[in-house]
């Protein structure tokens, strides 16, 4: 510091007052610059906070957009997988041939390419055949006796033959009128002990909806999601008036009627090896505002090939734990931690979904390409093992030796890939909640190698979770709780029915008239074993409903003509 122009006193107790306010003002700045330090660093980590918080809100962002508005499906670009060799798959397909399978056609690059083959044009499905069993009706066209002149003699021309072809035509849905005649009989000689005959139980006691009607309604609005209101348009055109009001008091009486075969497949799929299980939200009406509530799906084995529905008002523990009290077997379910419960009796065995986990890493794959590709590499590889093996056959224990030998040893490398790749990732980051979920769910993701009996994936909870879905959209919500449980009661009936591949309609109409007849004879609890969609099919195979046969050949023909393109792009 220069003391040019400073008068210092002479006195040393002046100048040591003097020393001591410069050092108290030296102290005070440096103070001060520690504040303003200590500020700056605090809005440099608010502005970091803000910054990482920006991101997972763009992302989050990001994937709310394409499930509202992008492809459903988690494509990803094929060239991407080529971190693992496509060898091994073929290696794979040979052991098979050799013997675990016997026959494959894996999707091998190493195929024999000496020999040029033709090229096919793809066929179509073309016209199907009308079914005989259809009325019809023939018009016969002819021509006027002018034009049956022959051009060159004039005389006229004789018939030879005839050119047929069918056209399908509709005819809307038409309602009749059952009359139920009651003969009265009495004795001639006594003039009195009049008996009347009896009338069948029916449905509705007194009702005038009969069973196909009341099948009809039933499956429009919980099996083809049509609205009452929607029902009401459709029945004026045929020239009766029936209002929603009424209709609503007819679904319900028939969800009362069917609840004891409901009550059944509940208990055939709590006797299963293996449950499925998922949830989705309804909303209900109540005052002020709607309330969110739940409809939960459990779907049983092959023995017991059911889909029940429950419904309930929170989301809680409670529900899955309740409804799955006496179960004991596999339960394949998301990570939610309200089946915590459930597991921590004992009895139940936890299986996780490979797909949720898959959709993790499908997220993750614009944030840190690199990582989340491989690990899909890897969920790929299980996946088109359990192609292999479904085009075999192999079910039971074919299925788990099949796993064991072929899955294990990619679920060990893929364990082996986890644990050194951790370490380098952000925990909160879309690529660290991949790894944090994977790692906690990997005992449960792996457990599906341990059972033949097992899915690798809970995807078939995740299609009969679609059906309420589906009827959240169309009628927006359920009027009570008491409407709740009846809406579940018909969603399971014809889920059921779906799913045991037996015409809705046909089944629940028969049941509907036969059901009344069963509950007003017996004594205690009826027998209804023989009223469950599978049993019913057995006695009526003509009512099997083949369009799902239909649609899987389908999907089939066109995934193989899309693996053909592939295949073709990438020689």
């Amino acid at each position: 510091m220069s003391t040019e122009g400073l008068h210092l006193p002479n006195d040393v107790e002046q100048l040591k007052a003097m020393i001591a306010a410069q050092l108290k003002a030296l102290a005070e700045r440096e103070t001060v610059i520690a504040q303003r330090d200590a500020v700056i660093e605090s809005q440099h980590n608010v502005i970091e906070k803000q910054l990482q918080k920006l991101a997972a809100q763009e992302q989050q962002l990001i994937r709310l957009l394409r499930r509202q508005y992008g492809p459903q499906k988690e494509r990803i670009d094929p060239d991407q997988l080529t971190l693992f060799s496509a060898e091994e798959l073929v290696d794979l397909a040979n052991q098979l041939e050799q013997g675990v399978v016997d026959s494959v056609s894996p999707d091998d690059d190493s195929t024999d390419d000496e020999s040029p083959k033709k090229k096919t044009k793809p066929k179509g499905h073309g016209r199907r055949r009308i079914p005989d069993h259809l009325p019809r009706e023939t018009i016969v066209h002819e021509l006027s006796d002018a034009d049956r002149r022959c051009p060159c003699c004039g005389r006229p021309r004789t018939e030879i033959g005839r050119d047929v072809s069918e056209q399908l035509e509709f005819i809307p849905a038409q309602l009749k009128v059952l009359q139920h005649e009651r003969v009265r009989y009495a004795c001639r000689e006594c003039e009195e002990h009049v008996a009347t005959a009896p009338k069948p139980p029916q449905p509705i006691d007194k009702g005038l909806a009969g069973p196909g009607l009341l099948g009809h309604l039933a499956l429009s609005k919980y099996g083809d999601y049509l609205p009452l209101y929607r029902l009401e348009d459709m029945l004026s055109r045929s020239g009766i008036l029936l209002r929603r009001s009424t209709l609503c008091g007819w679904v319900a009486a028939t969800a009362d009627l069917l609840k004891p075969l409901y009550e059944l497949m509940c208990q055939r799929v709590r006797r299963s090896h293996v449950i499925h299980t998922d949830d989705t939200s309804i909303k209900m009406l109540a005052e002020g505002q709607c309330q969110s509530c739940k409809f939960w799906t459990y779907v049983g084995d092959e023995g017991n090939p059911y889909a029940v529905y429950e419904f309930s008002l929170t989301r809680e523990g409670k529900n899955p734990s309740r409804f799955l009290e006496d179960f004991s077997g596999y339960l394949q379910a998301d990570a939610f931690s309200g089946y915590d419960q459930v597991y921590s009796r004992g009895r139940v065995i936890e299986v996780a979904c490979l797909a949720h986990c898959r959709r993790y890493w499908w997220e993750a794959r614009d944030t840190d390409s690199r990582r989340a590709h491989e690990a899909l590499a890897y969920i790929a590889r299980l996946y088109a093992l359990e192609t292999q093996f479904e085009k075999a056959l192999l079910k039971g224990e074919a299925l788990y030796a099949a796993r064991q030998q072929h899955a294990v040893p990619i679920l060990s490398a893929f364990d082996a890939w986890l644990t050194s790749e951790q370490a380098n990732v952000l925990p909160k980051s879309v690529i660290g909640q991949a790894f944090t979920y994977t790692r906690n769910q990997w005992q449960a993701l792996c457990r599906y190698t341990e059972d033949g009996a097992l899915d690798i994936d809970n995807n078939l909870a995740e299609r009969m979770v679609k059906l309420p879905a589906i009827l959240r959209k169309n009628s927006l919500f359920v009027g009570s709780e008491s409407g709740g449980h009846r809406a579940a009661i018909l969603l399971s009936i014809t889920a059921s029915a779906k799913h045991c591949c037996v015409e809705p309609w046909a089944w629940l109409s028969a049941v509907l008239r036969e059901l009344p007849l069963r509950l007003a004879s017996a004594t205690g609890p009826p027998d209804l074993s023989d009223l469950l969609p599978d049993a019913w099919l057995k006695t009526h195979p003509q009512h099997r409903w083949i369009i799902d046969d239909v649609r899987k050949v389908e999907r089939e023909r066109s995934r193989q003509q899309k693996a053909a393109k592939q295949k073709s792009r990438r020689r």
